[in-house]
């Protein structure tokens, strides 16, 4: 196996090149004719369907229509079952059908969320001298960071991010979080604590929806105390060739569920839906929350991971904030014992999330093929 001790290359910052005034972007970041983003100016139907991975696809960017499910949470706190059990159906479908939703009314303070994301657009707009303090490795991630992967070689997104452990406690490294602006590190712990019990309630329907005990998920992630969780701030420049690179390539999410902070102002976020990417239109004040590969497993294939990719454009740049929310890294994660019958057999062979990530570090986003190159052969 190999080391992951150090990046192949040296690491060039994309914020650093989108200022420099460059007009075209380096081979680096180009990607292969097949697999470019199909960019447009107006709202287009798809009439031409085919697979999302394949040549020239399409995407919607339908601001009346197409969108992902939006999902209040209000009445889950009030004593109606018939609306409780309404925002339960509502979260399986979203589950079953799309991979992704959005959440309103989810008790993180809406103050919060937009400073949080202002101090973390301050941080990257500082020095770079600032910033390169923080500066990462392939052994952990932690810190200010431009690619994902170790592949001497591989084709760059155009991003940088800043990546820090926040669940189990005893990984929280305060050190490492960035020390300006210098309300930041406070706020990331105010923030995190939030969106940790977010998780914990989304992850509480999850489990009721597939008929588990409503601690089930919760348990098998570690429990409480003990879950995995990290957040990764992504920086997506403007970027002067927007048709012809990613701010981040198709993937479906290696842990068990993202809790995403999208951009307010500026989209960017696709969906594979079926045979076309759909753009995703944030709602004001909401989290985007998608299923990992982990409850892909847990749940035998009832709930999907979907991949999605990051389109980036010539005039803005975007600031995103997705918090994993994980399984603990040495537990075996495995499908749910009461989810395996004799006409639905476990499709995946079990395996610690340690294990699992470390294709990641190793190769960089991938589509879905490091999650289905986990089923069970028979």
């Amino acid at each position: 196996m190999m080391s992951c001790q150090a990046w192949p290359e040296p690491v060039v910052r994309v914020q650093a090149l989108a200022e420099s005034g460059l007009s075209s972007i380096p081979s680096r970041y180009v990607r292969p004719h097949s697999q470019r983003p199909f960019i447009k100016t107006t709202n287009f139907v798809s009439t031409n369907k085919k697979p999302c991975q394949n040549e020239h696809e399409h995407e919607h960017d339908h601001d009346d229509h197409i969108n992902i499910p939006v999902i209040d949470l209000k009445q889950l706190s009030g004593e109606d079952q018939v609306l409780k059990d309404e925002v339960l159906r509502r979260v399986c479908e979203a589950c079953r059908d799309w991979g992704f939703f959005q959440v309103v009314n989810h008790g993180v303070s809406h103050e919060l969320m937009k400073n949080v994301r202002e101090l973390w657009r301050e941080f990257f707009n500082q020095p770079l001298e600032v910033k390169e303090e923080y500066a990462n490795s392939p052994t952990t991630y932690e810190g200010y960071g431009s690619r994902l992967g170790v592949k001497k070689g591989a084709t760059l997104d155009w991003s940088d991010y800043f990546f820090l452990h926040y669940m189990p406690p005893s990984l929280r490294n305060q050190a490492k979080w960035p020390s300006l602006p210098p309300s930041l590190r406070k706020m990331i712990g105010e923030y995190g604590e939030g969106v940790v019990k977010l998780g914990g309630r989304i992850l509480k329907l999850m489990s009721i929806n597939l008929g588990l005990k409503e601690d089930f998920l919760l348990n098998a992630f570690g429990g409480e105390s003990e879950i995995g969780g990290c957040l990764r701030v992504n920086f997506y420049p403007k970027c002067p060739q927007p048709d012809l690179t990613f701010g981040l390539s198709p993937h479906s999410d290696p842990g068990g569920m993202t809790i995403l902070l999208p951009d307010d102002f500026v989209s960017g976020l696709q969906v594979c839906r079926g045979n076309e990417w759909i753009t995703v239109k944030p709602v004001p004040n909401a989290f985007i929350i998608n299923i990992g590969d982990q409850i892909q497993v847990l749940s035998n294939a009832i709930y999907k991971s979907v991949e999605h990719r990051v389109i980036v454009n010539s005039n803005q740049d975007r600031v995103s904030l997705a918090f994993f929310y994980n399984p603990r890294s040495d537990l075996l994660i495995e499908p749910a014992k009461e989810l395996v019958t004799e006409e639905r057999p476990a499709l995946y062979s079990p395996m610690t999330y340690d294990e699992y990530r470390l294709y990641i570090r190793t190769k960089g986003p991938c589509g879905k093929a490091q999650v289905e190159s986990l089923a069970s052969r028979t």
